[in-house]
């Protein structure tokens, strides 16, 4: 089969593509998902707990940065188009989710 013009996306190098591109995005979307983990259920013990609310307070800024990087990453338009839309939710969700967690730490 002939291609009007060679690209780097041929419907033949996309599985290949696709593990070149998603190993590296899954790592920053686990390492995202151990900051929220670590946020949420790893909190200060008591109001006097000035350090659990700093430690609390430092994992959400790490997932939130980490969810940035993977937005920036997926957003790259031939990443977009090897990995499809559904890689913005995982990004999203955790930044969310730490983002809330940052804003309600009192």
């Amino acid at each position: 089969m002939t291609y009007p013009r060679e690209s780097i996306d041929l419907p033949e190098d996309r599985g290949c593509l696709r593990w070149v591109l998603g190993v590296p995005l899954g790592i920053i979307h686990l390492l995202n998902a151990v900051a929220v983990w670590a946020a949420l259920f790893a909190g200060p013990r008591a109001e006097w707990d000035h350090q659990g609310y700093e430690g609390v307070s430092a994992m959400c800024f790490i997932s939130v940065s980490l969810s940035t990087l993977g937005l920036l990453i997926t957003l790259v338009p031939s990443v977009r188009r090897t990995m499809g839309l559904w890689w913005f939710a995982p990004p999203i969700v955790l930044g969310l989710i730490a983002y809330v967690r940052g804003a309600t730490l009192g």
